[in-house]
């Protein structure tokens, strides 16, 4: 395996690493500076500076690099974990949104870091490669919540510590960025000239394109929506903030630690397979926090969740390099970047105000339709392949 998929593995470990502490300690940081209601608004801000982040980030890095675009991702998550610190001192609700959004800007960068590696390996090591990269994530899923319960308290301002925490996991990344060497975009794209760019709408309406990006938004938008509000479902309840930190490390490892096999599940048995199979954890986990209650509700719901994440997301990112040429990679992936992490967004910013009205249990009942979507998606696509409509054209 090339050594630039080894160390974007490690990028990939520090920005999730931000991610967990964000997710542990932000909607506490709510209620601190604001009220329940508005609770998890900075997780929402963090996911709406993640969502403007998509497009742009994928044109960047086409024009300057995929390198360059990740170390200009990473120095506006720097800025943004500073202008943390100057908000929480300042006991200031409004500058701590602006300061996870742009934090949120530097995770849309980084987001891009599998398609790098899947760029940079050989062909018949791309699956590994996205693997690889991903399960960085397991090293994050006991750094980051290591970090959160360590770094919260040690400052007279309560969690100002954290983002201390997290302007150096940055620092780290933008070191490990100077040793990464990625394939230049133009050589890529002067190989393929031969190849004219489809229509961007032709490459949306491909079944294969719509199916990717339904499992994908799917997959994280029930996962983000149920784990974004389970610190607050579970300091209703009594739970101390170990508790919170702990539930959410292990929902880390299972969203994560199924990537070193995921890849070779995807080549065995098929995309749509595994998001089938996907979807079924997602269902289960809901059915979990359903009726399993107290502590292990909650850890064993979220355990399930997580590998019910990985199960569509990657899958559905394996899928997607499959419906565009080169010359159309930039607009094909900041389509599905911007349409995910929208959907990312949006349910950050509903999870406070839907434990606050319709209460945890009612809320995962309306999460569970929503895990049917993909495979009633991916029956059709099934059928649109046997007809091989003419006005759509697909590389299978």
């Amino acid at each position: 395996m090339p050594l630039a998929v080894t160390l974007l593995s490690l990028c990939q470990a520090l920005l999730v690493s931000g991610n967990i502490l964000l997710i542990a300690v932000s909607p506490l940081i709510g209620v601190q500076l604001a009220s329940s209601t508005w609770s998890t608004a900075p997780v929402a801000t963090q996911w709406l500076g993640l969502m403007c982040a998509t497009i742009p980030a994928s044109l960047i890095t086409a024009r300057l690099g995929r390198r360059r675009g990740f170390v200009l991702g990473n120095l506006c998550g720097l800025v943004g974990a500073g202008l943390a610190v100057l908000a929480l001192s300042l006991q200031h609700f409004g500058l701590f949104l602006f300061s996870t959004w742009l934090v949120g800007i530097g995770i849309g960068f980084g987001q891009l870091y599998r398609f790098a590696a899947m760029e940079a390996a050989p062909p018949e090591q791309r699956e590994r490669a996205i693997g690889l990269v991903m399960g960085g994530g397991v090293l994050a899923a006991f750094f980051g919540p290591w970090l959160a319960r360590t770094s919260h308290a040690l400052a007279d301002t309560p969690f100002l510590g954290s983002f201390i925490g997290l302007a150096a996991l940055y620092l780290l990344a933008l070191i490990l960025l100077a040793f990464i060497r990625l394939p230049r975009e133009a050589e890529a794209s002067n190989k393929n000239n031969e190849v004219p760019a489809r229509p961007l709408g032709v490459i949306l309406r491909q079944p294969t394109f719509l199916l990717a990006v339904l499992s994908a938004m799917v997959g994280y938008g029930v996962m983000n929506l149920a784990m974004t509000a389970t610190p607050l479902a579970m300091a209703s309840v009594g739970h101390d903030f170990d508790h919170v930190a702990t539930t959410i490390q292990w929902h880390v490892v299972a969203m994560f630690l199924p990537s070193f096999f995921t890849g070779r599940l995807t080549a065995r048995f098929g995309a749509g397979a595994m998001i089938v199979s996907g979807c079924a954890f997602l269902l289960t986990s809901l059915i979990t926090a359903q009726y399993l209650s107290g502590t292990n509700g909650f850890f064993l719901g979220l355990v399930l969740l997580g590998i019910g994440w990985n199960f569509t997301f990657l899958p559905a990112t394996s899928l997607l390099t499959t419906c565009y040429q080169p010359s159309e990679k930039a607009r094909t992936q900041a389509a599905n970047e911007f349409l995910v992490f929208t959907t990312g967004a949006i349910t950050a910013l509903l999870a406070g105000p839907l434990v606050s009205s319709i209460g945890w249990v009612l809320l995962n009942q309306w999460l569970m339709p929503l895990c049917l979507l993909p495979i009633g998606l991916l029956a059709w696509r099934q059928l649109a392949l046997r007809t091989r409509r003419p006005q759509i054209e697909e590389r299978r």
